[in-house]
């Protein structure tokens, strides 16, 4: 067992998980977390409490943030709001195709980090020299792909609930039409993309259940003996892990557990080949 808590830098943001060491910080109580430009102010989203996993190299949180961290921290936000409305303003007197996204800065080495979408590659040297000199600092400009842009701008999914990059999700995993197809999910575009554009990152969190659920379960049209009696596989219920089966006498539907339904002879045999062993020596 451990110790852990969440943290998030921004209201309803995405959460980081730290070690709190030594401190006991309440939900809501400004901290200091850890990174490479040195600690950083992020609000308390989960207190500190103990987990089954063990979980081991975590950032530690750095202690509680003081007046003058808010105060740095405040200014850092001004900045950072500065450079976004300057970089907007040239993007339009230049009317260069590109969207500015966001906007990190870094105060000790006076540096800001601003990310943009752009549909082709962009020509903007004369931007990062024209915004440099506005705002007295050095700029670097990242283009960034449609899934990042989501994760950055945050949102609202087709769920209803906050964007899972935007919240918890650390890293983008591949993701493909045949997950929607095994989950009997409609292949349209509008239905199953998120607010990036792409695929929904959620068609991977069920995947492994509908595919261990297919592996031993009996399939649409197969011939199957249930309690209520024979009858036809017409459908699945998979997070109910049951079957839906169409009985022989009188044509009414009825749902069963997977467990109790029982497929012929020779529908298991075409799945999992002949089940007789050799014959014993005797």
């Amino acid at each position: 067992m451990g110790m852990m808590m969440a943290v998030s830098f921004q209201r309803n943001g995405r959460l980081y998980y730290l070690d709190p060491g030594q401190y006991q910080p309440t939900v809501g109580t400004k901290v200091l977390v850890p990174t490479e430009a040195g600690p950083e102010v992020a609000e308390c989203i989960w207190a500190p409490q103990w987990v089954d996993d063990e979980i081991t190299d975590l950032p530690v949180c750095a202690g509680l943030a003081g007046d003058d961290d808010l105060s740095r921290d405040e200014v850092n936000r001004r900045r950072r709001a500065e450079a976004r409305v300057t970089a907007r303003r040239l993007v339009r007197e230049y009317d260069l195709p590109m969207k500015i996204i966001g906007v990190d800065y870094l105060d000790q080495q006076n540096v800001f980090t601003i990310y943009f979408s752009a549909p082709q590659r962009v020509d903007f040297r004369a931007l990062v020299k024209d915004t440099a000199g506005r705002l007295r600092a050095r700029v670097e400009l990242r283009q960034i792909g449609p899934r990042d842009e989501a994760r950055l701008q945050g949102g609202i999914g087709p769920c209803g609930r906050d964007l899972c990059c935007a919240t918890f999700l650390k890293d983008f995993e591949p993701v493909s039409v045949r997950m929607a197809k095994d989950q009997d999910l409609p292949v349209n575009p509008l239905r199953i993309a998120g607010a990036c554009g792409r695929l929904m990152c959620c068609l991977k969190y069920e995947h492994p259940l509908y595919q261990d659920f297919h592996a031993t379960a009996p399939r649409h049209g197969e011939e199957v003996e249930t309690p209520d009696g024979l009858g036809t596989v017409v459908g699945h219920n998979v997070p109910a892990d049951q079957v839906i089966v169409k009985l022989a006498e009188d044509g009414r539907r009825t749902t069963c557990p997977k467990a109790s339904v029982c497929g012929s002879r020779k529908a298991y045999e075409a799945m999992h080949g002949d089940a007789q062993g050799p014959a014993l020596d005797r």
